[in-house]
């Protein structure tokens, strides 16, 4: 039996392959997160902004 047919390693292997694609998965999400944040931040600064300027 060589080492390539042990059902262990190919086993190891394949999660190994679908915990990496879950944490990209999960890091990309991340960064939309923080992306949608920091734009709906600077929309609603925007909108304070232009309701300062047009108080009566």
């Amino acid at each position: 039996m060589t080492p390539d047919d042990d059902p262990t390693k190919a086993l190891q292997a394949d999660l190994e392959k679908a915990r990496l694609a879950q944490e990209t998965k999960n890091e990309r999400q991340v960064w939309y997160f923080l992306g949608y944040f920091l734009f709906g931040i600077h929309v609603l600064a925007f909108v304070m902004i232009y309701a300062v300027r047009h108080a009566k």
